[in-house]
C-alpha cells in the first residue's frame, strides 16, 4: 500500500473516504481539469480529513516531469538576481513547482554546461543574463528547450529583456539637464548584452547632445570593482559617473568618500537596477529602477507558456511569444545635482585640485624673438606674435597672431589666404582712419565698388617688454598713414593664461588708441555697403570640414552677424575632433555689433563703424579689449556663455586686476 512521504494516509485511503478510484484521486492531486467541480472538491476534502500529501517523487515519476525548473545567473550575490529569483519562487509555488538556482561566476565559459546540468534535473530553465557567446548560446537553446532568456534578445527563444538602452539615455538626459556636459561610464562586461545595450543607449543620447563628451571606463560588476576604477573617474574630471549598476555605484561612492570627495558636490553618481539597498546608500543613489520581483513574476509565466503546464499533457505547446521589453523607471535620489557652478565655469570646487591641476599643466610664457614673440606653455607653442614688418604695403603691415594653437597643437587661425590676402590671424585692423586703410586690400567706393587705391597705413612697434612674470607682452605702436604722417599711438598688451580645469586656454588682447589731433573711424558700411561695418580687433579662422557659429541668442551666421552679444563661439570640425574658439568682448558699455563670416570664410570681430563713425577726440583715447579663448572640445551656448566668464575673470587676474 503507497503511503506520502510525510507517513499519513495513503492514496487508497482517500480514495475509499471519498467513494472514488485511486485514478480520479492522482488526475485531481495532479491538477488535471478532466474531473468534474463537485467529485473534486470531495476529493480534496477528503485528503484534507486524512492529511494526505502525495509524494512528490511518485508524481515526477507517473507525469514524466519533476515540477522543478532552474533558474541560471551570473551572480548570485547581486541582489538584482536575487530579487529575480524571489519573484520566479513566488509565482512558480502557485503552480506548485519549485525553483532551483545555478550560478556561473560571471565565468562564460561555464555557462552552457551549468545550464545543461541544470537542465537533466529539472523541466525547464530560466536563463539570465547570459555571457556566453552567440554561437554558443545558439546550440544551448535546441538542447536545453524548453526556456526563457533574460536581459539578452536572442532568436529561437523567447526573451524577457529590460529596455537598458533608454534607462541608460533617460540617465544622461536627467544628467545634461543638471548642467553636466563631462560624464564617464563604468562599464560592465564587455560580454554582456546588458552592457552593450547601455553603450548604445549612451550612443543615442551623445547624438541628441552632441556638445556631450562620455569616457567609458573598463569596470566590471561589483562593489569591489567600482572602488577599484575610482581613482581614475577622478583623474577623467567627470562631473558625472554613470555606473554599470548600483553596486558599482557604491564601491565608487565608497571610494570617493574616503578621498574626500563630495557626491554630488564634486561629482554626481548614477547606478543601475534599483536594488534595495541604494535607498540606504550614503548619500541615496539616482538609479534607472528595474521591477526585479515582477521581472522574475513575468519569467514564470512566460516559461508557463511555453511549457504548456498549463493544458492536457498530449497537447501541443504554444508557439514561441514574441520578445517582450520591459522598461526602467528614473529614481531620482540625493547622489545626483547640479553640476558644481564651479566646475560648470571650468573651476575646480577645491583650492588644492586647482593648483594640482595648474601645476600639472604649468603657466603660459611670453618669450621674445627677433621678430616678434612666443606664447608657450613649457615647450608648447601657443601663439606666435610677429611683428608684421615684412608684409606688402598693400596688405597694410601690422603685427599680428599666427599661428594660434589649441592645447592638442591644432591650428586655429588663418594668414594671407587666397579669399582675402590682407587677412593676418587675430590684429588691430581698421578699414578706414580719416581716409587710410589699416585692414588691406581694396577699398570700397561707392557707386564703384571695391577698388584699389594707395591709401594703405601700417603700424610700427616702438617699443615691446614681457613682464617678469612673463604672462604679460606690452608694447608701444604708432600709426603711420600712406605718407608716413602720424594718425594715431596705441598702448598695447596681450596676456596670455592657461585655464588647466577647463583644459583651454585664453588670449586678452587690449589696446590704447590715442588720436593727438583726432580721428574718424568709418567702414564700407557707412559708404553704401550693406552690412559690411568690420574694422577693430578681428579674428581670422582657419576652414574646418563644418563650422558652427554660436551666440548668446543665435546660431547662424545671419543672427550672429550685427548681434550685440557679449560673445560668439565657433565649433569647428576636423575629421571625427572638435575645437572651439571663443571671442569675448571686453568693454564695460553695451557689447558692439559684431561683423560674422561663416559661410564664405570663417572670421569675426566687434565693429568700431557699424552703423555710425567712431569719432576720437583730439588727445582722447579710445579702449579696446577682446578676449580669445581656445578649446578642444564642442561647445554647447551654456558652455561657451561660461567659459566666456571664466575667460573674462581670468585675464583680468593675471593682468592684475587692470579691467
Amino acid at each position: 500500500m503507497a503511503r506520502s512521504l510525510k507517513g499519513g494516509s495513503t492514496i487508497e485511503e482517500v480514495a475509499a473516504a471519498a467513494g472514488v478510484s485511486r485514478a480520479t484521486v492522482s488526475r485531481v492531486m495532479n491538477g488535471r481539469t478532466s474531473v468534474a467541480p463537485e467529485i473534486a472538491a470531495r476529493v480534496h476534502a477528503a485528503a484534507d480529513r486524512l492529511q494526505y500529501r502525495p509524494s512528490n517523487v511518485a508524481r515526477s515519476l507517473s507525469l514524466g516531469r519533476t515540477n522543478t525548473v532552474a533558474l541560471v545567473v551570473p551572480d548570485l550575490g547581486n541582489p538584482m538576481f536575487q530579487q529575480v529569483l524571489r519573484g520566479a519562487m513566488a509565482a512558480a509555488a502557485e503552480s506548485g513547482y519549485r525553483v532551483l538556482v545555478a550560478e556561473t561566476g560571471e565565468t562564460a565559459s561555464e555557462e552552457a554546461e551549468a545550464a545543461l546540468e541544470a537542465r537533466l534535473r529539472c523541466d525547464a530553465l530560466i536563463l539570465a543574463s547570459p555571457r556566453m557567446p552567440a554561437e554558443e548560446l545558439a546550440a544551448l537553446l535546441v538542447r536545453a528547450a524548453p526556456l526563457i532568456v533574460l536581459n539578452r534578445p536572442v532568436a529561437g527563444a523567447p526573451t524577457l529583456a529590460v529596455d537598458y538602452a533608454a534607462g541608460m539615455g533617460a540617465l544622461v538626459d536627467h544628467l545634461v539637464g543638471l548642467g553636466h556636459r563631462d560624464l564617464a561610464y563604468l562599464a560592465g562586461p564587455p560580454t554582456a548584452a546588458s552592457n552593450r545595450a547601455r553603450l548604445a543607449g549612451l550612443a543615442a543620447a551623445s547624438r541628441r547632445h552632441p556638445f556631450l563628451r562620455v569616457r567609458t571606463v573598463p569596470t566590471g560588476t561589483t562593489i569591489e570593482d567600482g572602488y577599484r576604477v575610482a581613482d581614475e573617474i577622478l583623474e577623467s574630471r567627470a562631473t558625472g559617473a554613470l555606473a554599470f549598476n548600483d553596486l558599482v555605484a557604491f564601491g565608487l561612492l565608497a571610494r570617493l568618500n574616503e578621498t574626500g570627495v563630495a557626491v554630488p558636490g564634486d561629482i554626481s553618481v548614477t547606478g543601475f537596477d534599483g536594488i534595495e539597498l541604494s535607498r540606504y546608500a550614503t548619500p541615496s543613489v539616482t538609479t534607472a529602477s528595474v521591477p526585479q520581483f515582477a521581472l522574475g513574476r513575468r519569467a514564470w509565466e512566460r516559461l508557463v507558456t511555453v511549457m504548456g503546464i498549463d493544458s492536457d499533457a498530449n497537447s501541443e505547446r504554444v508557439a514561441e511569444p514574441e520578445p517582450e521589453m520591459i522598461q526602467p523607471e528614473l529614481v531620482l535620489r540625493a547622489s545626483s545635482g547640479p553640476v558644481p557652478p564651479a566646475r560648470r565655469l571650468g573651476v575646480p570646487s577645491s583650492g588644492t585640485a586647482a593648483a594640482a591641476r595648474q601645476e600639472v599643466l604649468g603657466e603660459a610664457r611670453w618669450r621674445p624673438e627677433p621678430t616678434g614673440a612666443l606664447l608657450a606653455h613649457r615647450d608648447v607653442p601657443l601663439a606666435r606674435y610677429a611683428d608684421g614688418t615684412d608684409l606688402p604695403q598693400v596688405h597694410s603691415p601690422r603685427p599680428h597672431l599666427h599661428p594660434v594653437h589649441s592645447l592638442s597643437g591644432r591650428t586655429v587661425t588663418e594668414v594671407s589666404p587666397v579669399d582675402h590676402r590682407h587677412h593676418y590671424g587675430l590684429s588691430l585692423t581698421i578699414a578706414d582712419v580719416d581716409g587710410t586703410s589699416y585692414w588691406g586690400g581694396r577699398t570700397f567706393l561707392q557707386g564703384q565698388g571695391p577698388t584699389l587705391l594707395r591709401n594703405h597705413g601700417r603700424q610700427l612697434s616702438l617699443r615691446v617688454d614681457v613682464d617678469e612674470s612673463g604672462a604679460r607682452l606690452s608694447q608701444s605702436l604708432t600709426w603711420a598713414d600712406q605718407h608716413d604722417r602720424q594718425q594715431l599711438l596705441e598702448e598695447r598688451e596681450l596676456t596670455g593664461v592657461i585655464i588647466a580645469e577647463a583644459e583651454a586656454w585664453a588670449l586678452g588682447w587690449h589696446s590704447r588708441l590715442t588720436a593727438p589731433a583726432g580721428a574718424t573711424i568709418s567702414s564700407p558700411a557707412l559708404r553704401g555697403r550693406p552690412g559690411a561695418g568690420y574694422g577693430g580687433i578681428f579674428c581670422r579662422l582657419v576652414s574646418a570640414d563644418s563650422t558652427e557659429v554660436l551666440a548668446a541668442d543665435a546660431d547662424t551666421e545671419s543672427g550672429a552677424h550685427g548681434s550685440r552679444s557679449p560673445w560668439l563661439a565657433f565649433n569647428g570640425r576636423h575629421g571625427g575632433e572638435w575645437t572651439s574658439v571663443v571671442l569675448v568682448q571686453e568693454t564695460g558699455d553695451e557689447p558692439r555689433p559684431w561683423f560674422v563670416r561663416v559661410a564664405d570664410y570663417v572670421g569675426a570681430g566687434p565693429a568700431l563703424a557699424w552703423d555710425t563713425p567712431c569719432v576720437i577726440g583730439a588727445g582722447e583715447d579710445l579702449n579696446l579689449g577682446l578676449v580669445m579663448l581656445v578649446v578642444d572640445r564642442r561647445l554647447s551656448t551654456q558652455d561657451a556663455a561660461d567659459l566666456a566668464d571664466l575667460a573674462l575673470a581670468r585675464v583680468a587676474t593675471a593682468r592684475g586686476g587692470t579691467r
